[in-house]
């Protein structure tokens, strides 16, 4: 019973006036900035429910920091216009939180502090889980030079152009500072 002598509504769900979503149930998402096709998204939660079944607590823990860190990429594009591709929204999140993770891997080795490193190198094979595959170094200059040759580019004051196409192209699957190099030697 209530404080007012009426009897307790015996559903379990609520319905939000403001939105008239039903509480208790799963957002499609559809009103979310990035639209409906998830389909990384969708690896990373299914990934979380096998690591929680599976009791893998490192995973888990990994894996929830992916998705709080895409959900806040989400919260800033809210204000951006809209994203049309979703998985490179998140393959450039998943890019940054690897590169972050290295970073960290390098002070803490150099700091004497290895079982920190150890903690970063297994948070990073989780994140590249998600990843697509990366482009070998052979198939990275392979790019650079038809993308050089297509446009004409003979110099380092070509360079921007040839990074804008190469970022363009395949930014999902270079990590674009070890790109860069390969750019200026092929531009050399």
């Amino acid at each position: 019973m209530c404080a007012k002598g009426r009897p307790l509504d015996p559903s379990p769900l609520f319905v939000n006036p403001r939105n008239r979503r039903p509480r208790g149930l799963m957002a499609d998402n559809s009103d979310s900035p990035v639209g409906r096709n998830k389909m990384i998204r969708d690896d990373i939660k299914a990934a979380l429910v096998t690591a929680m079944k599976g009791g893998d607590k490192e995973s888990t823990a990994a894996i929830r920091l992916i998705q709080s860190a895409i959900k806040n990429r989400d919260i800033e594009v809210r204000t951006q216009a809209p994203v049309t591709d979703d998985d490179a929204l998140v393959v450039e999140v998943l890019q940054k939180m690897v590169k972050q993770r290295r970073e960290s891997i390098e002070m803490f080795e150099k700091g004497g502090r290895q079982e920190l490193a150890e903690n970063e190198k297994a948070e990073v094979a989780v994140i590249e889980r998600f990843l697509p595959a990366q482009l070998s170094e052979a198939e990275t200059t392979a790019a650079i030079e038809a993308i050089k040759a297509e446009l004409g580019a003979s110099g380092m004051k070509d360079m921007g152009r040839v990074m804008a196409e190469l970022k363009a192209r395949h930014a999902s699957q270079l990590d674009m500072s070890k790109a860069s190099g390969l750019v200026k030697a092929a531009l050399s």
